[in-house]
């Protein structure tokens, strides 16, 4: 098959489907590429890379739709794009068939098969072809250097000759992919990150990140998960202690990232009027929700406005293309595996397997019908992890008691060992003869005196103290050589064998240390 990538015609769209070196790999599948004249160079690759990759160039969309078994595109197609499709051909983009429906069925009609990249369902196989993941990470890292850039002071707390500055205070509202993203990128900037997510099995993710998970007491759970791996819609009891938290954490933050979408639906709006008006001067909001209407009230799409009392709200919808050469890169990757999927036998033949759960979840429209919605995958998206219970705090008694009680029973093991050892000794005492004793007791002392110094060595300084920890343990060598010269052959013999053996620990040790020490030399 021929796959395509046309020039995105949607004003300021920078990314591009096809990079040179998806073309390669897709050539590795049996596939030939073609893609039309400048359609990389917003992002960064040339004609000319595309050539040396071995990709057709053509100089129109209407020659690139007509050589195209496959067009591969980002942003979902405008209805003159829909309508060069022929019967038998594949479209592979961003669709969102629930607000297109007229797309949809303009797509159904010329019998062409829509791949809708926002469709891919959430499951594990899933994972390298969610596109949507690929380009919220990456909206969530930008959407912290956009703040950063309209942020009048530094993220992280700085003291200078001139005095103390205080750390900025980031409040992100939503933990998907685009959240925990800003929230990785805020920390390490210096900032004091705060976070909410209306699904509290995410707490250890957020504070594991070094951010403080935002609790809200509310008695009814919320299935974060319930709709395939994304957010589902809150209750209004939820909603209105979510809000009031809100506001009570309004005035002390000087950032807020808002990233909260459910699928299918307008942004809910979490950010009110109010809530802006309580914010300092000079602080910033960026809402990632923007494109379907925004998680703020005042947020105006493709646009960044300062608000009465000094406060920049940002309503920015192509924060992927703002960085269009690495969302290029991921997102033509994403595409790449989707159509390894499709290519199962890699030999340029594309097999549209409808029983594949991926491939089915992901399609809309197929041989002249429409296939939205996709009936549940056969298994379960991601599982949600269930929030684990915090250790019940002990109390100063509790804890004495348990020391106590710990203490007792080692004692009791200690007066058992003992007690065994010596009825052991008292009878060898009695029926052994006298020279074996003599040895006996020398190699219970040993052993004796060799564990009782090695096991009050602690632990964390075993690896450290390699080489001094064996040689300590190697004691025993003295009651090996108060051996050898005394007793019968056998036992010169053992003893013999144990100074040689203890020797090994004692030098062998100091040579390994020296090799690991030699690892963290500077060459």
């Amino acid at each position: 098959m021929k796959i395509g990538a046309p020039r995105e015609i949607f004003e300021g769209e920078n990314r591009v489907a096809m990079t040179p070196d998806s073309a390669l790999q897709l050539q590795k599948l049996g596939h030939s590429c073609v893609i039309e004249a400048g359609a990389g160079i917003k992002a960064g690759f040339s004609d000319a890379s595309y050539q040396k990759a071995g990709v057709e160039i053509v100089n129109t969309a209407a020659d690139l739709f007509a050589a195209a078994d496959v067009v591969v595109k980002v942003r979902g197609p405008e209805m003159s794009e829909v309508e060069r499709l022929r019967q038998g051909q594949t479209l592979i983009s961003f669709f969102w068939p629930a607000q297109n429906p007229e797309l949809l069925e303009a797509a159904k009609d010329r019998g062409a098969t829509v791949v809708a990249m926002d469709m891919v369902p959430r499951i594990s196989r899933a994972q390298k072809m969610d596109a949507l993941s690929s380009m919220a990470n990456i909206a969530g890292y930008r959407a912290v250097i956009e703040a950063g850039n309209n942020f009048g002071r530094f993220f992280t707390g700085q003291v200078t000759a001139a005095g103390k500055v205080p750390p900025a205070k980031v409040l992100i509202v939503g933990a998907g992919v685009a959240g925990l993203a800003a929230i990785g990128t805020a920390v390490s900037l210096g900032a004091i990150v705060n976070a909410f997510d209306v699904r509290p099995e995410v707490a250890e993710q957020i504070e594991s990140m070094g951010a403080n998970f935002v609790f809200l007491e509310f008695e009814a759970s919320q299935d974060g998960a319930a709709t395939g791996g994304y957010a589902a819609p809150s209750s209004p009891e939820f909603r209105e202690k979510q809000l009031a938290k809100f506001r009570e954490l309004a005035p002390d933050m000087d950032i807020v990232i808002t990233t909260a979408l459910i699928p299918g639906r307008p942004a809910p709006k979490l950010w009110t009027e109010d809530m802006v008006a309580m914010m300092k001067p000079g602080s910033v909001i960026v809402d990632l929700a923007a494109e379907r209407g925004g998680n703020c009230d005042l947020t105006v799409p493709d646009e960044k406005i300062v608000t009465e009392n000094g406060v920049t709200i940002v309503g920015y919808t192509d924060f992927p293309s703002r960085m269009a050469a690495q969302a290029s890169t991921l997102y033509s990757t994403n595409i790449r595996h989707m159509l390894t999927d499709l290519t199962p036998k890699k030999d340029g033949v594309i097999n549209h397997n409808m029983e594949d759960d991926v491939i089915r979840g992901a399609t809309v429209a197929h041989q002249g019908a429409v296939t939205y919605p996709p009936p549940p995958p056969k298994v379960a998206a991601i599982a949600a992890a269930k929030p684990k219970e915090k250790p019940k705090e002990l109390t100063p008694e509790e804890k004495r008691a348990q020391e106590a009680a710990a203490f007792k029973a080692e004692t009791r093991n200690q007066f058992i060992l003992l007690g065994v050892g010596g009825a052991l000794i008292l009878l060898a005492g009695l029926f052994a003869p006298a020279s074996f004793m003599s040895h006996f007791i020398v190699f219970v002392l040993s052993c004796f005196v060799g564990f009782q110094v090695i096991w009050n060595v602690s632990h964390s300084l075993h690896t450290p103290l390699m080489a001094v920890t064996n040689a300590i343990s190697s004691i025993i060598i003295l009651g090996a050589l108060m051996q050898i010269g005394s007793g019968s052959f056998l036992v010169i013999v053992l003893a013999a064998l144990s100074v040689f053996m203890a020797g090994i620990n004692i030098f062998g040790g100091f040579m390994v240390t020296r090799r690991m020490l030699a690892m963290f030399q500077k060459s």
